[in-house]
């Protein structure tokens, strides 16, 4: 007993210790490059006359936006509101909260290089895929006017310099999120250390063909941050949870979560909140099995 304690303590304190020092070097890095990328630069970016290209900026800048959908429906608001195209605004939509940098990087040190390519891989196509397809379906029309007012930088703010700024954002993300990463290194501790392997495998093994459509369900009201759910899948796959599986949690939570469907609704009308919810879920499923297959 007290070497399963030990065995906790020691896990916890370095996942922490590994996953803090990430989080903050990501933060400062995002924070300063959206300094460079502001919201009319990302309009026209995306106003290309080859739509492919249009696309491929959409996925591309999607995966430098911030670390959830909070930040993300504001600037998708922006983008519609100053006529940004339909299409790539969706496939940015969908890549922003899928292929940020915090999820990528923090995959790559608890999941591998191998299972992080063939996500963003698989996550790049399916983002072009579905702006496509609602292009091609007209479900422009199903979106809300939408009114931003822009605010202006404040003196003070333009003679801060870059990195001054970058640090004091890198504060103000951490500090509210410090809370969730410190409960999912707990939960993923745990999992690794304490719930018994057999567990794991018998009931969310590879065996079970519902486990990942289940798994992609389970992640939307599971989601809180991609700081507490990673940590937790890291676990999970540690333990014998099928790959596929834990990819499908990690998508229909972060892609669909529940405080990201309510601030679409504001935006959306309800046929574009449906087809919104069913795409993910039709991402994470697709990746989970492509995964398992691959992998």
């Amino acid at each position: 007993m007290m070497d399963t304690f030990l065995s906790f303590l020691n896990t916890f304190f370095i996942l922490f210790l590994e996953l803090t020092a990430l989080f903050i070097l990501i933060s400062f890095l995002v924070s300063w490059l959206q300094q460079k990328v502001t919201e009319d630069r990302v309009r026209r970016i995306l106003n290309r006359p080859n739509n492919w290209i249009g696309y491929l900026y959409g996925v591309g800048l999607g995966s430098l936006t911030p670390f959830c959908s909070c930040s993300t429906i504001p600037i998708l608001a922006g983008l519609l509101s100053s006529k940004a195209p339909f299409g790539p605004s969706m496939s940015f939509l969908i890549a922003s909260p899928l292929l940020n940098p915090v999820i990528i990087i923090m995959m790559l040190t608890l999941l591998g290089w191998e299972l992080t390519l063939y996500y963003a891989i698989v996550i790049t196509i399916f983002s072009i895929l579905i702006g496509v397809v609602w292009s091609a379906l007209g479900l422009e029309q199903s979106v809300k006017e939408v009114r931003v007012r822009k605010k202006g930088s404040s003196n003070e703010d333009q003679n801060i310099s870059k990195w001054k700024l970058a640090l004091q954002d890198t504060w103000t993300f951490f500090y509210p999120l410090f809370p969730y990463l410190l409960i999912g290194v707990f939960i993923g501790a745990f999992v690794y250390d304490v719930v018994p392997q057999e567990f794991i495998v018998q009931y969310a093994g590879g065996d079970n063909p519902w486990t990942i459509p289940i798994a992609s369900v389970i992640g939307i009201p599971m989601y809180i941050r991609a700081e507490t759910i990673l940590p937790i899948a890291g676990a999970l796959v540690s333990q014998g949870m099928d790959l596929g599986a834990v990819i499908a949690l990690l998508i229909g939570g972060a892609g669909a979560s529940i405080p990201e469907v309510i601030l679409l609704s504001k935006l959306f009308k309800r046929k574009l909140v449906v087809a919104f919810v069913v795409s993910i879920l039709i991402v994470a499923i697709g990746t989970g099995f492509i995964v398992q297959i691959i992998l």
